[in-house]
C-alpha cells in the first residue's frame, strides 16, 4: 500500500509538472534548456525509499539513474533540492548520499550542493 501511496504521488506531481511546463519560458538551467530539475526528479522514483532511510537498500536501477544525472553534478543537485524531491518525502541529508551508497566510481564528491556536501 505503501508503494502504491508514493507511485501516486509522483505521478500527480507529474501531471503538475507537466502542466506547469506548458506555461514556462524554456531558459537553461542547471539540467539543460529541455528539461527541469522537477521533471529530473520524477525519474528517480526508484530511488524514494533510499532518499528516505540511509540504511535502506539502493536498487540497481535507482543507481543507473543517478549515474546518469551525476555527469551534471548542478543537475544532481537540483534534483535532490527540487520541489519534487521534497514532496515525495525525500531527505536532501540521505538523498546526497546515493552516489555514495551506489558505489559509483565517478561520483561528483565533495560537490557543494546547497547547504550540503556530496560525500
Amino acid at each position: 500500500m505503501e508503494a502504491y501511496t508514493k507511485f501516486l504521488t509522483l505521478f500527480v506531481l507529474l501531471v503538475f509538472v507537466s502542466i506547469s511546463e506548458i506555461h514556462r519560458v524554456n531558459a537553461a538551467g542547471e539540467c539543460g534548456k529541455s528539461t527541469t530539475p522537477d521533471n529530473e526528479a520524477l525519474k528517480l522514483a526508484p530511488c524514494a525509499t533510499a532518499a528516505q532511510d540511509e540504511n535502506a537498500s539502493v536498487s540497481q536501477s535507482c543507481c543507473a539513474q543517478v549515474q546518469k544525472l551525476g555527469k551534471n553534478p548542478s543537475c544532481l543537485c537540483a534534483v535532490m533540492l527540487s520541489n519534487t524531491a521534497k514532496l515525495s518525502g525525500a531527505d536532501p541529508k540521505v538523498a546526497i548520499t546515493i552516489p555514495k551508497r551506489c558505489n559509483l566510481a565517478n561520483r561528483p564528491i565533495g560537490y557543494k550542493c546547497g547547504p550540503y556536501t556530496l560525500p
